[in-house]
């Protein structure tokens, strides 16, 4: 990486990033004060993932780190890769397991199973409250229509979905934004130079998934940066 600037990849990196924030902040809050969030983390473990791979575990304890200043968050990680398999974990309380089994993985080829993911989500989401689904990954290789009657429901059941692109492969685009429509979330791109960017809009899914608009706030007041964009865009 040298020196350069990490950046969301587009044309217009600040309104692509703002924009993302601007839907979070109006995203109504996803549990009742005192409850410990329930976020799902799915990302695409296919070949084409592996160079940012490493990245995304260890990401993942940053989202934690922040949702326990305010109370906590339970994540569980549904990854797919190679033959149809597609896999969950349990839910995690803590960064450290959850980062071990992410790091025993190894991305294997295959085509996408993104309707797995969801409706993995539709079924969590009938057991309990999901503040937020976050996706990350780069292709989208399935019916577009069947991904999102199966995003619609996760809207209805009140679970915004958040789509993290790494790249700009045009059928991935145009799916992952109608699904985040669909469901009330948000869609940004990120590349692989960006890790400081993403890192930073994961932990605001996170900590508004712990404890919803006014911890977002906070987290703002106090990151600066990804965080102050999304203030300046409440502010509006």
């Amino acid at each position: 990486m040298g020196s350069k600037t990490p950046k969301i990849v587009g044309e217009d990196t600040s309104a692509e990033v703002t924009a993302f924030l601007d839907k979070l902040a109006v995203t109504p809050a996803p549990q009742k004060e005192g409850e410990r969030g329930r976020l799902i983390f799915a990302l695409d473990a296919t070949m084409s993932r592996q160079p940012t791979w490493d990245a995304a575990c260890h990401l993942q304890a940053g989202m934690f780190a922040e949702a326990d200043r305010i109370g906590g968050l339970d994540v569980k990680l549904i990854y797919f890769r190679g033959y149809r398999e597609c896999k969950a974990s349990k839910w995690h309380q803590e960064a450290a397991p959850l980062q071990a089994a992410m790091a025993k993985i190894q991305c294997m080829g295959g085509y996408t199973q993104i309707g797995r993911v969801l409706k993995r989500a539709i079924k969590e989401a009938k057991d309990g409250p999901i503040g937020a689904l976050v996706y990350v990954g780069d292709a989208m290789e399935e019916d577009v229509d069947d991904l999102c009657h199966h995003a619609g429901k996760l809207g209805v059941m009140g679970v915004p979905a958040f789509f993290f692109q790494e790249g700009d492969e045009p059928a991935a685009r145009g799916a992952f934004k109608e699904m985040a429509r669909l469901t009330g979330g948000a869609w940004c791109r990120f590349d692989a130079s960006s890790a400081s960017q993403l890192r930073d809009l994961l932990q605001a899914v996170a900590v508004y998934a712990a404890g919803g608009r006014k911890a977002l706030l906070e987290f703002g007041d106090k990151r600066g940066g990804q965080a102050q964009q999304l203030i300046e865009s409440m502010n509006k």
